[in-house]
C-alpha cells in the first residue's frame, strides 16, 4: 500500500519549481518520473535534454482527473469505456488531437498519452498546478526506469531543479503502466501491456 501523507512543504517546494519553469523528481504512481508543466514547452527542452532523449520520442503526462481530459485531446468513446473499466494497474491512453500543451509533447500524428494519476503526491501536484504535468521515467534515455527512488542516477538528481521527499524510503513493488493507443474513429491497439 502505498503512503499518501505528504509535506506540505515539499508539495509547495515542488509547486514553486514547476510554475518558474523548472523541473522536477517526483514519485508517480508507477515509477519515479521526472516532469514539469506540460504547457511549458522550454521546460519540456529541458527535460528532454537532460535524458538525452531525441524530442521525437514523445513523453506522457499526467492529470489528476479525467474531466480535464477534453480540454487537452479528442476523447473517443472506446476511450471512455477503457476509463470506466478501472484496470487493475495504471493505464495511459494515447489519445488524437492533442491541444493546449507544449508543443513539443504532442506527437508527429497530433496524439499525447494522458494518465489520470491516482497516487497521492502526484495528483495533489496535478490538481494545485490547475495543469497537466510532464511525466517520463527518472532515467538517461535507454537505461532502467527508477522503480525506487534509491536506484536514480545522481545525473539525473543533479540535473533537476527540485527533488520530491515524499515516498523516498519507500520501496513497495510497481511497474510501467499499460500504454493503449486509442484513434479517432474509436480503434485502437495495445502499445504495451
Amino acid at each position: 500500500m502505498l503512503n499518501t501523507r505528504y509535506d506540505k512543504e515539499d508539495m509547495q517546494e515542488a509547486l514553486r519549481v514547476l510554475r518558474e519553469g523548472g523541473i522536477i523528481v517526483y514519485p508517480t504512481d508507477t515509477v519515479w518520473g521526472i516532469g514539469c508543466d506540460a504547457t511549458n514547452a522550454e521546460a519540456v527542452k529541458r527535460i528532454y535534454a537532460l535524458k538525452q532523449r531525441e524530442d521525437s520520442k514523445s513523453m506522457l503526462v499526467l492529470l489528476d482527473s479525467a474531466a480535464k481530459l477534453d480540454y487537452y485531446v479528442d476523447v473517443p468513446e472506446t476511450a471512455e469505456m477503457l476509463l470506466d473499466a478501472e484496470p487493475d494497474k495504471p493505464m495511459t491512453i494515447i489519445y488524437p488531437n492533442a491541444r493546449h500543451i507544449a508543443a513539443n509533447l504532442i506527437a508527429g500524428d497530433g496524439s499525447v498519452g494522458i494518465r489520470i494519476t491516482g497516487e497521492a503526491f502526484s495528483k495533489a501536484l496535478c490538481a494545485q498546478l490547475k495543469r497537466p504535468l510532464v511525466s517520463t521515467s527518472a532515467n538517461i534515455s535507454g537505461r532502467p526506469a527508477a522503480h525506487f527512488f534509491a536506484e536514480i542516477e545522481e545525473a539525473v538528481l543533479k540535473g533537476a531543479d527540485y527533488v520530491c521527499r515524499f515516498r523516498r524510503e519507500d520501496e513497495t513493488p510497481c511497474e510501467p503502466s499499460t500504454i493503449i493507443k486509442v484513434n479517432a474513429d474509436g480503434t485502437f491497439q495495445i502499445i504495451r501491456k
